[in-house]
C-alpha cells in the first residue's frame, strides 16, 4: 500500500525523533536505519521541502525535526513525500462518472478515508512510546 520511499521517510524520521532535538548526519540514519545513503539523501530532501526536518549545513551540520515528535504525525510524514490520493472523481475518466463515484470508488476511497485518519491520529512521539518487543520501523 505504501512505497518505499514512504517507508525510507518513516524510518528516517522515527530514528531522528528518538535523538530529537539533535542533529544527525545522513550517514548515521543511513546506517541504523538500512536506508540507502543516496536514496535517504533524496528522502530527506522531500522531508524537509515539506516541512518535517531541517537541514543544516556545513561542518557541524546535520539533520533534524522541523517540530517535536509530540507535534508530528504520521500523516504529516507521509504526506511529505508521497501524499495520500483520495478518490474525487472517476479513476476511469467516465464523464458520466464525474464525481458520483461507483460503488467499487466510493468504497475504495472511504478505506483511503479511515487510512489517512488512522495516521492522522497517531503521532511519532506515541509509535516509539508504545510497548513493544519489536524495535519501530526496521533498525538494524
Amino acid at each position: 500500500m505504501f512505497s518505499q520511499t514512504v517507508e525510507y521517510a518513516l524510518r528516517a524520521a522515527a530514528h531522528l525523533a528518538l535523538h530529537a532535538p539533535n542533529s544527525l548526519t545522513t550517514q548515521e540514519i543511513s546506517t541504523v536505519t538500512l536506508v540507502p545513503k543516496p536514496y535517504l539523501t533524496k528522502v530527506l530532501r522531500g522531508l524537509a521541502k515539506g516541512g518535517i526536518l531541517v537541514i543544516e549545513r556545513g561542518v557541524k551540520g546535520g539533520v533534524k525535526l522541523a517540530r517535536p515528535p509530540e507535534e508530528m504525525t504520521i500523516l504529516d510524514i507521509v504526506n511529505a513525500v508521497e501524499p495520500i490520493k483520495r478518490i474525487n472523481t472517476c479513476p476511469l475518466g467516465f464523464a458520466a462518472h464525474g464525481a458520483n463515484l461507483c460503488p467499487l470508488h466510493r468504497r475504495m476511497d472511504a478505506a483511503m478515508g479511515h487510512v489517512e485518519q488512522a495516521l492522522a491520529t497517531s503521532t511519532l512521539a506515541e509509535i516509539l512510546a508504545e510497548p513493544s518487543t519489536s524495535v519501530p520501523l526496521c533498525y538494524k
